[in-house]
């Protein structure tokens, strides 16, 4: 008789053992998420959900942080010649392309020509160009795809006519609108004229600008102010060389051009060297 009360009471225990594990195995249930669920199904260990879970999040923080290292610079601006040159084994037969007095009248439709021929340029923008909504639109347009955005100074004075404080206002209210615009503030300066300071050089350096004027440029003198003339000495003038500087303008003529002008370059084997991995003063002790 107490034997088979002692069975009872074992098996009675037992059973309650079972009842309590089956509950909290639907209850561990009930709280996982359908694509765990399926998981569990098939045989997923919930240990292993989790270390999916840390993987997946790490390979979106390196992928996050790939995003953001920047390509070491491939050439440097000569600063007595203002010519690019390559660094270490980078391709020597390049020029760089360069529009100022951006966005007057054809600077959308120029970087517009330049994007759909995949070839890279720096627009320097001046402040009275930018200081409405429109052009504010255009300038934020220029710098979303992909071109580099330049200080070519507020109002286009020739510097050495301005006092100290006057150059200052001419410079730095290009760069704050600029930032403002753009989230990023120009890493170019090219000054009027190609007429610098040492006033406007030291504050160039400041605000870690590299100074720039041209190797050549033609759109500006009368006898080229057409379509033919300025394809044809853009391409043919014994200054191009390899390197070469190319200095351009937001012109009716020259934007009516630009694409023969960059089919001719190619033609005779030039490539254009993209501004940003060109050594600026950010990424280099670069001095004039």
């Amino acid at each position: 008789m107490k034997k088979n009360l002692l069975y009872i009471s074992l098996f009675t225990l037992m059973l309650l053992s079972a009842c309590n594990d089956k509950n909290e195995v639907e209850q561990s249930i009930d709280n996982t998420t359908g694509s765990d669920l399926e998981k569990v199904e098939n045989g997923t260990r919930s240990e292993d959900i989790v270390s999916e879970e840390k993987v997946d999040t790490e390979d979106e923080t390196v992928e996050e942080e790939t995003d953001y290292v920047a390509q070491e610079p491939l050439y440097e601006l000569n600063p007595k010649t203002y010519s690019i040159e390559p660094i270490g084994d980078a391709n020597p037969n390049v020029v760089l392309l360069t529009i100022d007095d951006a966005p007057d009248k054809r600077a959308l439709d120029m970087a517009k020509t330049l994007k759909e021929m995949d070839v890279p340029a720096i627009f320097f923008v001046n402040g009275h160009f930018i200081n409405t909504d429109e052009k504010k639109e255009i300038l934020k347009e220029l710098h979303d795809m992909g071109f580099v955005i330049g200080n070519h100074t507020k109002t286009h004075a020739n510097l050495k006519s301005l006092s100290e404080e006057e150059q200052k206002e001419e410079i730095i209210s290009v760069n704050e609108i600029v930032e403002e615009v753009t989230g990023e503030r120009p890493k170019f300066f090219r000054a009027p004229f190609g007429s610098n300071t040492d006033y406007s050089r030291a504050l160039a350096q400041q605000e870690r600008m590299l100074l720039m004027n041209w190797s050549y440029g033609y759109d500006f003198v009368k006898e080229y102010m057409t379509k033919e003339a300025i394809t044809d000495i853009m391409i043919n003038t014994e200054l191009l060389r390899n390197g070469s500087n190319l200095l351009m303008h937001d012109r009716e003529w020259t934007a009516d051009a630009l694409e023969d002008i960059v089919n001719g370059l190619r033609d005779k084997g030039y490539e254009f060297v993209d501004p940003k991995l060109i050594k600026t003063v950010e990424n280099g002790d670069v001095t004039e």
